[in-house]
């Protein structure tokens, strides 16, 4: 038996095939599912009506409850506005519509009471509502505005022009639980709903709809977000053991000369308890026979690069080619600066290749990974061109790993048999919930420990008036040999 939830959008009363396909190309809504989950992105406050007399600029938006009279054309030839006077048993405001004016001229009837809403504007020191929002008072009836917070659904002239604003999807949306609410199902476990006092599903998605209070938009709120996260997830979860179950890892059991070597000898200092942590995580890793896919988030300064160089050792002990990729040309030179430096006594062989490597220099490049003369690349999106092949690829390094797509990313896999070790490294602070929901997919390490003397980086504020002040003091700062990074916002 079908789900009622997957039923075509197009059998829902008031939509037919016209609309349907408009829902489908503006909103990507095809079924009553898709529709239930098109949530408002605010509230209207229709709880209080306001006296004519009340109307000022202090508040976004105004309701009123009166009667309408004096409908003007104004225009010569042709009518280019229609004013009109809203009125109340305390005074009356005036009224202004541009569009839909034929259909204005005969919609209210003076004899009637109208319910307006719309935010007040002031022209010629009067106040006016520019195309308000009206509807007829109807005493005694559920539907009268003033009784209700009303959700703002997110539109467009093309949903507009089809009677889809956000009334329009309102009231969709209306039919649409009348007819599927007895329908709606509990997805998470009681025990978890009463653990972390949810709403149940039913009542969060009515309340996020049609609120009966502020309150209740905010539980609405958390129990839809708490879902949404815990499936996203455990879907990722699931992918990742999925990856680990179908896709075998290289095994570096050896630990050889070129680590042993460069521990010993070239280490320019010594290693802090947490990049100890770290590459004991990641050695872990390289020898339990699954692809390592993992995350190492630390500070500047911290000691990222040399954990992933030491990794990288790892897999020259075993007979593979590393990569190193980075997001731009300054940061790629910077990486192969300073690993160039830290192996400049080793015969270990290593090269940069970027967008702006010269052709000679690339097929040298490409000649040495080719035969796997060449050990560890460093370098930008030049490195996923089809053109760089590897002899052996075992291990692969991404900097800043959130300016690359995933796409890119799975380019380094294919550049090997079996797909190489990647590690992942950020500087960017992330909160270990928001970790596990962006990178679920990823083992995370964090190197929470600066090297020893290490100075903290101070911050300096300057205005545009100290600019004199500014660079004087830099000046003096890169004359003690200190370093300096200038942020300059784009935008003021």
């Amino acid at each position: 038996m079908q789900d009622i939830f997957e039923t075509q959008i197009v059998y829902l009363k008031g939509v037919g095939p016209k609309k349907a396909e408009v829902l489908k190309k503006e909103l990507n809504v095809v079924t009553f599912e898709d529709l239930l989950y098109c949530f408002p992105f605010r509230y209207i406050d229709k709880s209080r009506i306001y006296k004519v007399s009340e109307v000022t600029t202090d508040s976004t938006w105004f309701q009123l409850k009166g009667r309408i009279s004096n409908l003007t054309p104004v225009g010569d030839k042709r009518v280019r506005y229609i004013t009109a006077k809203f009125t109340d048993d305390t005074g009356s405001i005036g009224l202004v519509w541009f569009r839909g004016l034929t259909w204005i001229k005969k919609a209210f009837s003076h004899d009637k009471e109208y319910i307006l809403f719309g935010k007040p504007s002031v022209f010629k020191n009067r106040f006016n509502f520019v195309h308000p929002e009206l509807e007829e008072f109807v005493p005694g009836t559920a539907e009268v505005a003033g009784q209700r917070l009303e959700g703002v659904y997110s539109s467009n002239e093309t949903l507009k022009n089809h009677g889809l604003g956000s009334r329009g999807i309102s009231k969709l949306m209306r039919r649409l639980l009348i007819r599927t609410a007895e329908n709606i199902r509990e997805t998470l476990p009681a025990e978890l709903v009463k653990r972390y006092k949810l709403l149940d599903r039913k009542s969060a998605l009515l309340n996020i709809h049609f609120p009966e209070s502020p309150s209740l938009i905010e539980k609405a709120t958390r129990r839809l977000k708490f879902e949404e996260l815990l499936f996203l997830q455990l879907q990722i979860l699931r992918q990742k053991i999925e990856l680990q179950e179908k896709i075998p890892g290289l095994i570096f059991t050896k630990v050889g000369n070129y680590l042993n070597d460069f521990y010993a000898n070239h280490l320019p200092f010594q290693l802090t308890n947490a990049q100890k942590r770290v590459i004991k995580e990641i050695r872990a890793d390289l020898k339990s026979g699954k692809q390592m896919n993992r995350l190492l988030q630390g500070d500047v300064g911290s000691g990222k690069t040399l954990v992933a160089l030491m990794s990288m050792l790892i897999a020259l002990d075993n007979g593979y080619q590393c990569c190193l990729m980075a997001p731009t040309e300054i940061l790629a030179n910077q990486h192969f600066n300073s690993i160039s430096a830290l192996l400049g006594k080793t015969d270990i062989r290593l090269a940069l290749l970027t967008g702006s490597t010269k052709q000679s220099r690339r097929k040298i490049i490409h000649a040495g990974l080719e035969e796997g003369s060449l050990q560890i690349l460093i370098g930008t999106h030049a490195l996923i061109e089809d053109t760089v092949r590897f002899h052996k690829l075992g291990f692969v390094v991404i900097d800043e790993q959130h300016r690359f797509g995933v796409a890119q990313r799975a380019k380094l896999w294919k550049k090997n048999k079996v797909p190489p070790h990647v590690l992942v490294m950020t500087a960017t602070p992330i909160p270990r919930t928001l970790a596990m929901t962006l990178y679920g997919n990823l083992d995370v390490s964090v190197i929470d420990e600066m090297p020893p003397g290490r100075k903290p980086v101070k911050t300096v504020h300057y205005f545009e008036s100290k600019r004199l002040r500014l660079i004087g003091f830099m000046r003096e700062q890169i004359r003690q040999g200190r370093q300096i990074y200038v942020v300059y916002p784009l935008i003021s």
